[in-house]
């Protein structure tokens, strides 16, 4: 197991409101899907999960769902591996952000990873939910914003420790694993109940944080002043 547990370094502002409502949003959605017969669950990930037929046919709600599949999630498992990287990751990108730069840029790397996912999978008629596409756009914004950065992180080698290691190899790592898989989509039309081509997607679009993150971020960016 390579579980990332927390950001080890300080924030200048020390606010994370954005990330916290995103958090219970979907947390709460999610509530709210439990209560939803099995056909209606159904319906809304299918008119609100990203569906590549739907969105290439404007039919549904078409490219909106790039937007609403990722607040919506399968089950408590997909919840909680994706917002706890959120928290872990998020609060020090909101931090040269601000709160609604941030969603913004979350959004943003939402959508990137909505439209790699549609052009590689555009015969399927299946839609993709859940906020991990964004979340790998947040995760790449870290690594660009703060490459120093430290993650504590759970590893069994088989006995568990916790070191704090740099970001970079932690990003590394997850990033590196979607490579075969999505090889393998692209290559020989394989089949998971992962979309590693949204990841992916989202991963990339980290490269715009720079237009999202706070004036006085960006002059100490730019400069090569801690953030």
């Amino acid at each position: 197991m390579f579980l990332p547990l927390n950001d080890t370094e300080s924030s200048r502002y020390e606010h994370s409101h954005m990330t916290l409502l995103i958090i219970w949003g979907c947390t709460i959605i999610l509530m709210l899907e439990y209560a939803l017969s099995d056909e209606s669950l159904f319906k809304l990930f299918y008119y609100f999960g990203c569906n590549p037929v739907q969105i290439l046919n404007r039919e549904g709600l078409g490219a909106l769902s790039a937007i609403t599949s990722t607040f919506l999630h399968g089950d408590f498992w997909h919840l909680l591996f994706n917002m706890w990287a959120l928290w872990v990751f998020g609060r020090r990108v909101e931090d040269a952000c601000g709160p609604w730069r941030f969603l913004a840029f979350y959004l943003f790397c939402g959508v990137s990873a909505a439209i790699t996912f549609t052009f590689i999978h555009s015969g399927e008629d299946i839609p993709a939910i859940g906020a991990s596409g964004a979340i790998f756009g947040v995760m790449g914004a870290y690594l660009l914003l703060y490459p120093e950065g430290r993650i504590r992180t759970l590893i069994l080698i088989p006995v568990p420790i916790w070191p704090r290691l740099r970001a970079f190899w932690v990003v590394l790592f997850f990033i590196l694993t979607e490579i075969p898989a999505a090889l393998d989509v692209f290559l020989n039309d394989a089949s998971y109940s992962t979309g590693h081509w949204a990841h992916i997607g989202g991963f990339f679009g980290a490269v715009t944080i720079i237009f999202f993150i706070r004036p006085d971020s960006y002059h100490r960016y730019i400069n090569h002043l801690p953030l």
